[in-house]
């Protein structure tokens, strides 16, 4: 079974200029939008609306950033750093 597209995992982007990029999904807006942020092209002051269709979820799970989130902490370079890092992770496949 798919792990949801929801708030605080990792999901690549299958549609769109951004097609191929891997995003961290912020928060949920209603049952078909999310909003997603890369900290480099789209940052935290202005997150990107997607579509859940648009995007493919993965397996990871980033509760260190959402904590972040919720505590209004969290900064770019902290998004940067996770998404770099799920990357290099062999296990950040879409399902």
């Amino acid at each position: 079974m798919k792990p949801p597209v929801q708030a605080g995992f990792a999901a690549i982007s299958k549609k769109g200029r951004d097609k191929g990029r891997l995003f961290v999904v912020l928060c949920e807006l209603d049952a078909d939008f999310v909003l997603v942020a890369d900290g480099d092209l789209r940052l935290l002051g202005h997150p990107k609306k997607k579509r859940r269709k648009h995007l493919t979820p993965t397996n990871r799970e980033l509760p260190g950033l959402m904590a972040l989130y919720h505590q209004g902490r969290l900064k770019d370079s902290d998004i940067r750093a996770a998404l770099s890092q799920e990357t290099d992770t062999p296990t950040t496949q879409p399902i």
